[in-house]
This record gives structure tokens, sequence and C-alpha cells, in this order.
């Protein structure tokens, strides 16, 4: 298997598992600590292949994620994605080089910003304002972020290993 092959399957296998991630019920006491899994993996592959993902990529994957059930506003997603894609491209040279620990403050802070935009698109839309463990989930994505990270990046090293 070629390598652009290989990075080519573990791009879209990682964004349909933020898919069905997505999609796995939990329970009520934990589905505030349901992170945005999708963000985490476009915020790895910004990083990492930047190229790989366009925004008109993020856009169209958050339209596919609004699809899916979840109650969400359509194209909120995909907005929200855009914005989160936008910063992390244009920080990109500096938040690469952080260590892990300070990535993970970085990526906490995205996810802050996510929920602040979600919670502006909601407001205008007329919705009631969420409860305290609506920002629980920013929490969770700074637990999951060195773990995703490093499997991600794991399994790039193993592709490009493999075809050396």
């Amino acid at each position: 298997m070629s390598r652009l092959r290989g990075i080519n399957w573990l791009f879209w296998g990682s964004v349909a598992a933020c898919y069905l991630l997505q999609l796995t019920p939990l329970p009520a006491l934990l589905a505030p600590l349901k992170p945005f899994w999708l963000a985490l993996v476009l915020i790895y592959w910004l990083l990492e292949v930047p190229e790989r993902v366009p925004l008109g990529l993020a856009f169209a994957l958050g339209l596919i994620g609004d699809l899916l059930p979840g109650g969400e506003l359509f194209g909120e997603q995909a907005l929200r994605l855009c914005i989160l894609c936008f910063i992390v491209l244009r920080f990109r040279a500096r938040l690469r080089f952080f260590p892990v620990w300070q990535q993970t403050l970085a990526v906490f802070l995205l996810l802050l910003n996510d929920r602040i935009v979600y919670l502006m698109v909601h407001t205008f839309a007329g919705d009631p304002l969420p409860g305290a463990d609506f920002w629980l989930a920013p929490v969770a994505g700074l637990a999951v972020w060195p773990w995703l990270f490093l499997l991600l990046d794991d399994l790039r090293a193993r592709l490009r290993g493999h075809e050396a």
C-alpha cells in the first residue's frame, strides 16, 4: 500500500470513528462529558498535515455531522468547525511545536471557544441557556486530547515506517 493511500485510510477512518463515537449513546449522567470528537480529530490533522483539511472539507464534514441525530441546527456544526479550523490554521506554526501539555491547554481553549460559538448560535435561535454541565465537554476534550494525539501520531508513524 502506498504511503498516501495509507494516510488517506487513516484520515477517513478517524473521521468515520468520530461519527460513530458521536452516535454512541451514553447514560444521562455521562452525556455532558462527550467530547466533540470530530473537532479533536480535525485539530490533529490540521496540526500535522494541514493540506488534508481545507475549510471547505471541514464545512462539509460539519454538515454531515449536522445530519446525524443530535437535534442540532443544520449548518451549526459546519460553522463551528470552520471557525475552529480557521483558528488552528492561523496559529498552527506555534501550536505544532508546543509540548503535549501546552497543546492540551490550547486545545482546551479551542474547545471552550467552540462552546461559546455554540452558545451564540443557540441564543440567536431563541433556545434557552443550557445548564452548567454544558461546559463539561471541553474538560472531557482536555482529558482525551493527549491520548488521541499519541494514538493518531503512532498510527501515522507506523504507516511511515511500514513504507520505508
